[in-house]
């Protein structure tokens, strides 16, 4: 069984009566040491001999594991998320958390009301009109035909369907039926709402009410967990998340760190056409100037990392971190619009060709507002680091954002040559393919940012998350 990482304590102490009861707890979700196991036959005869004789302990057939020793809970007022390659087990933990299978082992306890929005279709009688399925699932949730007229207007209206409400849902389109889900899943009243994948549908506007939708139901107490591929997502929207990995739960903990394990995961398979051969230098042509020699902060000036949560693979750790203000000076608080200077220093582990460092920086809210990297920036970069080498990074943000709290991270990647040369000609997707991620440190330290104590024009820059470069001119026509 893999190892798991921890990055959050799971009480044994709370039991189930603190779910169904709810005295000296905020928990909605309990999920304890679950796991799920199919029995997989290669011949029709070994499920009928499995059948016949497997009440004397006799199995036939092989056992495959979906699931294995998966434990985790969710407060009220949170979104959890839930991470993984496909076939991990994901759905299958959904599934059993709405009650639609049942688990080999464990206990998947929830508190109040459940609603889920599960795979395309699910929960809709293809052949019953939008209206008649709206019924339906509203007497499943236990809701009276009264309680749900008084709530169809308001239903109708969000799915925004128009006419189509009162025909067969097998003539709806995709983004149709996975609208009125939407609609129908949230407008229950759910204590705890369950989504695999279709969090946000439709055109802007849409996916806007949707997410407004999923946050007045956490303000409200509700609780929602989320299986999704959609990284930022999981990452700006989940407080925190669990990684699975072939059933199997690998990491538990803070979203950001999640997703960031995630990726880990996921560049598995293709080291091997990526990785560099040991002791492979770059072509001289290749190599590059680095120019001046830049300010690096006095060490007592750094961040002490000694207890942070590096999420790496083996190649790089992280010796350094400090963030400064224009003076050299370290400093936790900026104001509006002042430059901040952020540190960072690697230890690389294993030979690597064209290094790439970068900083992200998240709101209070979980909200990212800013990333970039070396290759953004279009900086020099050395052509290949050695095994043993420190990398330096100096990176300058203008905090031209909204005045509050931040946490920012830092990282460090690597990508060939082949691929560094010609990155201008690539696609976003397509060029993040070979980028292996080899070290990063979620949520390293916090600053804020404060209004100018003067400035020119006014003192607030701009309204809103960030600033926006640009202009503004004004004429008078005559009347």
């Amino acid at each position: 069984m893999e190892m798991m990482a921890e990055g959050k304590s799971f009480a044994a102490s709370e039991t189930i009566r603190d779910v169904k009861t709810g005295l000296e707890s905020n928990i909605r979700v309990l999920v304890r040491q679950v796991a799920k196991m199919y029995r997989l036959f290669d011949r029709p005869v070994d499920l009928l001999k499995h059948q016949l004789f497997g009440k004397f302990g006799k199995g036939y057939g092989r056992e495959f594991w979906a699931l294995r020793d998966v434990s985790f809970k969710v407060e009220a007022g949170e979104m959890f998320g839930v991470v993984g390659r496909n076939g991990s087990g994901k759905s299958t933990l959904l599934q059993i958390m709405a009650g639609i299978l049942q688990p080999t082992a464990g206990q998947a306890d929830i508190k109040g009301r459940v609603s889920a929005l599960l795979e395309l279709g699910s929960g809709f009688n293809p052949e019953y009109t939008g209206r008649e399925n709206v019924f339906m699932n509203g007497a499943i949730s236990g809701l009276s035909r009264k309680e749900m007229e008084d709530r169809f207007d308001e239903i109708a209206s969000f799915a925004d369907i128009g006419e189509f409400i009162d025909r067969p849902v097998k003539t709806y389109s995709t983004g149709m039926l996975l609208r009125l889900a939407f609609s129908v899943s949230t407008n229950l009243d759910p204590d705890v709402l369950l989504i695999d994948e279709a969090l946000a549908v439709g055109d802007i506007f849409f996916r806007q009410k949707c997410y407004k939708r999923l946050q007045k139901l956490l303000d409200g107490g509700g609780t929602i967990v989320l299986v999704s591929h959609a990284m930022g997502d999981v990452e700006q929207l989940c407080k925190n998340a669990l990684v699975l990995q072939r059933g199997n739960m690998v990491f538990r903990g803070s979203a950001s760190e999640a997703v960031k394990r995630y990726y880990l995961i996921e560049q598995e398979d293709r080291l091997i056409s990526i990785v560099p051969k040991p002791n492979q230098a770059p072509p001289e042509s290749q190599s590059r100037s680095l120019g001046d020699e830049m300010f690096w902060p006095f060490e007592d000036a750094l961040l002490d990392i000694s207890g942070a949560d590096q999420v790496a693979n083996g190649w790089a750790r992280c010796t350094a971190v400090g963030i400064c203000n224009k003076d050299g000076d370290p400093s936790r608080v900026f104001q509006q619009g002042e430059t901040a200077s952020f540190f960072y220093e690697f230890e690389v582990l294993r030979d690597i060709e064209v290094p790439i460092g970068g900083v992200v920086i998240q709101s209070d809210k979980g909200i990212i507002v800013h990333g970039k990297n070396t290759l953004q920036y279009e900086c020099c970069v050395p052509g290949a680091v050695s095994r043993g080498t420190r990398l330096r990074f100096r990176q300058d943000i203008a905090l031209e954002i909204a005045t509050g709290e931040y946490t920012f991270e830092v990282g460090l990647a690597t990508i060939d040559h082949f691929h560094y040369e010609r990155r201008s000609l690539y696609s976003h997707s397509d060029l993040d393919e070979p980028i292996i991620r080899l070290c990063h440190l979620p949520h390293v330290f916090r600053f804020a940012v404060v209004l100018r104590t003067g400035g020119d024009p006014v003192q607030l820059l701009h309204h809103g998350v960030a600033n926006l470069p640009g202009s503004c001119q004004v004429s008078v026509v005559p009347n």
